[in-house]
């Protein structure tokens, strides 16, 4: 939004308000990017639980619902296996945000230690 915008665009359900909604959780942006740069955007629970250190099993499996709810990831039961197996995968959209997330996490890592430098929040578990 742009100063001097119509009231209409600061609305509360307005888009950037939208999109700020889908990370409301810290897992949602590092769940998308794990499934774009490290499973070419499509893996099992399990190994996304495997590739998210810190992550529990249940906020995995929230979070992942709540992508799912939010048309970013897909899920799909597997037919056949036991016990049945369910693959996440990025849908079109999904795939779309994560283009954004990829720039952030860049800048993340050329500004490093200048992030490392900045006093951690008291809500922070780095300390």
């Amino acid at each position: 939004m742009k100063p001097g915008s119509p009231d209409d665009d600061w609305l509360e359900d307005c888009a950037p308000r939208r999109v700020l909604e889908l990370f409301a959780t810290k897992w949602t942006s590092m769940i998308l990017h794990t499934l774009h740069a490290r499973h070419r955007g499509e893996a099992r629970s399990g190994v996304l639980l495997r590739s998210l250190p810190g992550i529990s099993k249940k906020m995995l499996t929230q979070t992942l619902r709540e992508l799912a709810d939010s048309g970013l990831v897909q899920r799909r039961v597997e037919d056949g296996a036991v016990p049945p197996s369910v693959l996440y995968a990025l849908t079109p959209l999904g795939q779309r945000l994560v283009e954004p997330i990829e720039m952030i996490y860049g800048w993340a890592r050329d500004n490093a230690r200048a992030l490392d430098d900045l006093r951690p929040r008291a809500t922070s578990r780095r300390r």
